[in-house]
């Protein structure tokens, strides 16, 4: 006998609907219906778990948030011994998942805060710290390297990592722009060119 695969609950579908439609129409773009009718769920049944558009989407952003944390915890570079290979992977994991249409690719956080970073603070304030904080999984790599390396201290591990991030927010919106993502995975192929360049990588021999 097969067993039914059991729906998620009904604030799930509606933050899982957040992140597609949010992603297509921006966040000024979508209303509640659009939420709803994408989630199948009544608008009775939105207001019962979130007070406004607002705050579903600063708990969208949380969502968006712990499922990017699951992807990248589990991600193979991780598994890699050496800092700066684990670094490089890492721009090469990001690009891997440039697939699919724009919405499914793009980021969500980034989305928000381009049009909310000043007209609704909650958003922006969720939108920077689910950026910063997956910015902050990159540090650690980055310091290790950097000792590993003897980088002058003319700047941090901390903005290095902030660095990767605007650098992948903006290959975001070029793809946004040309519609589709091999502006991106070029932004990408200049990114690990520089973090090569800045820590004088020399490629790593496999056995």
């Amino acid at each position: 006998m097969v067993e039914a695969t059991a729906l998620p609950d009904t604030r799930t579908r509606l933050l899982d609907a957040a992140l597609m439609v949010i992603r297509s129409k921006g966040y000024a773009g979508t209303s509640v219906d659009d939420l709803c009718h994408a989630a199948g769920v009544t608008k009775g049944a939105f207001f019962h778990h979130f007070k406004s558009k607002e705050d579903m989407a600063v708990a969208a952003a949380a969502h968006f948030g712990a499922m990017a944390e699951g992807l990248f915890s589990q991600a193979g570079y991780r598994t890699l011994s050496d800092p700066l290979e684990r670094l490089l992977a890492y721009v090469d994991f990001r690009k891997s998942i440039l697939s699919g249409t724009l919405p499914e690719f793009t980021c969500l956080l980034g989305t928000l805060v381009q049009e909310a970073y000043e007209t609704h603070p909650a958003i922006a304030a969720a939108a920077n710290r689910y950026i910063s904080e997956h910015a902050t999984t990159l540090e650690a790599d980055i310091s290790a390297v950097m000792a590993t390396h003897g980088t002058p201290p003319t700047w941090t591990a901390a903005s290095l990592a902030l660095y990767t991030q605007a650098v992948i927010q903006g290959a975001f919106i070029l793809a946004k722009a040309k519609g589709g993502p091999q502006v991106a995975v070029d932004c990408l192929n200049h990114l690990s060119c520089h973090l090569k360049l800045l820590f004088n990588h020399e490629p790593m021999e496999r056995t």
